[in-house]
C-alpha cells in the first residue's frame, strides 16, 4: 500500500513541502493502533502555517500536515472500533507532533477518533472540520454563561473564516443577533447570505484603545488575540462573556483588569487540541443538532493535495473565505 500525502521536510538550510507516496510501514511507524483511510481532510489556519512553513507548528521532522480527518477503519486493535466504521479525527497533535491527515491514509490512537454523527456526511464533517467544532465549543459556552439573544448582539472576529462562519451559522439558527468584524468590509455578501446584520471594520480593533469603553456587545468570538481581544474585552457589556480561539494578530494580550473586576465580564479560553472525548462528542452531537447543513455548501470549496500549497499561502495572506476541504484521492 501507498499513500499519496503531502510531506514537510525541513534540515538547518532548507524548508520543502512536496506530494510524495508513503509506503505502508512508514506510516506505521507513527504510533497508534488504528489505521485509517481518509476520505477527505481540510485545510486549517495552523495547517497553512506548517505547509508554508511561517509558525512554529511543526516540533518532529519529516511532518504530513494536516489536524482534520475523515474516514473508514481499514484495521484497529482497539475494541472501540471495527472494520468500516466512519470517524472524524480534530486535533491531537496530528499535523505538529503526529502525521496528521492530508494523506490518503492516517495511523492513529483510537481515542483520538469520533463516530461520524448520524445526519453529517463525510464531507460535511469536513466543512465544518476543527473550525466549525471549535465554533460550536464557543457557542456552548456562551450558551453555558446564560448569554440569551434578547441580551444584544454577539461579535464575530474573523468573520469569513471558519471558525467563524460556522459560529455565524450555528448562533443565527439559534435566534441571536451577529455582529461581524471583518476587513472585507466591502464584500459582506458572503457574510450576509449566512445571517449577518451588521459590520465593523476589523481594523478598528486592531491598536491599543482606552481600557473601559462604550459597552456593546453581550458576548464575542475572537480569533485574532493581540489588541482585538483588548478593544473587545473593554466593550462587552457588563456580565459578558469572550471566548478566546486564535491569535492570528498576535499571542501577546495587552489589556487592564479594569473590564473584568469593574463590568464582571468572564473571558473563556477555548482549546479544541486536547479536549476531552465528552466534550468532543457533545459539541459534535451540537453540530448536528442545531447546523443548517444545507448552507454547509456556501462556505465549503473542494480542492485536492496538489493545490493545497497555493490555498495555504493565500489563508495566512488573508485572501481566502469560509473552508477548504481537501479531497486526498483527487
Amino acid at each position: 500500500m501507498l499513500a499519496k500525502a503531502i510531506l514537510l521536510e525541513k534540515n538547518q538550510t532548507a524548508f520543502s513541502c512536496n506530494i510524495q507516496n508513503i509506503a505502508e510501514d512508514e506510516l506505521l511507524q507513527q504510533t497508534g493502533d488504528t489505521l485509517l483511510q481518509i476520505q477527505y481532510s481540510s485545510l486549517n489556519y495552523k495547517d497553512a502555517l506548517a505547509i508554508t512553513n511561517t509558525g512554529p507548528v511543526v516540533r518532529q521532522w519529516p511532518m504530513i500536515p494536516g489536524i482534520d480527518g475523515v474516514g473508514t477503519i481499514i484495521h484497529s486493535s482497539s475494541k472501540q472500533y471495527q472494520s468500516g466504521d466512519s470517524v472524524i479525527l480534530n486535533g491531537w497533535g496530528c499535523g505538529e507532533t503526529h502525521w496528521g491527515c492530508l494523506s490518503q491514509y492516517a495511523y492513529l490512537k483510537s481515542d483520538w477518533l469520533i463516530p461520524l454523527p448520524t445526519g453529517i456526511s463525510t464531507q460535511q464533517a469536513m466543512i465544518i472540520g476543527t473550525a466549525g467544532y471549535t465554533a460550536a465549543l464557543c457557542v456552548q459556552r456562551i450558551i453555558e454563561h446564560g448569554i440569551t439573544p434578547e441580551q444584544g448582539n454577539i461579535l464575530i472576529t474573523g468573520a469569513t473564516g471558519g471558525v467563524g462562519s460556522v459560529a455565524i451559522m450555528l448562533l443565527t439558527q439559534l435566534g441571536y443577533t451577529i455582529t461581524a468584524a471583518t476587513s472585507k468590509i466591502n464584500n459582506t455578501d458572503y457574510l450576509q447570505q449566512l445571517g449577518v446584520q451588521h459590520f465593523i471594520d476589523s481594523k478598528t480593533l486592531a491598536y491599543a484603545g482606552k481600557p473601559l469603553q462604550k459597552e456593546q456587545w453581550a458576548a464575542a468570538i475572537d480569533v485574532l488575540g493581540s489588541h482585538s481581544l483588548a478593544n473587545i474585552c473593554a466593550q462587552t457589556q457588563y456580565g459578558g462573556i469572550v471566548t478566546a480561539c486564535g491569535l492570528a494578530q498576535g499571542m501577546d494580550f495587552p489589556a487592564t483588569v479594569a473590564p473584568f473586576i469593574l463590568r464582571g465580564i468572564t473571558l473563556a479560553g477555548i482549546d479544541s487540541v486536547m479536549a476531552a472525548l465528552p466534550k468532543r462528542i457533545a459539541a459534535w452531537d451540537f453540530l448536528a443538532k442545531h447546523l443548517n447543513t444545507d448552507q454547509l455548501q456556501h462556505i465549503g470549496q473542494i480542492i485536492s493535495l496538489n493545490e493545497c500549497p497555493k490555498i495555504a499561502q493565500d489563508i495566512i495572506n488573508g485572501q481566502t473565505k469560509g473552508r477548504f476541504i481537501v479531497d486526498v484521492n483527487r
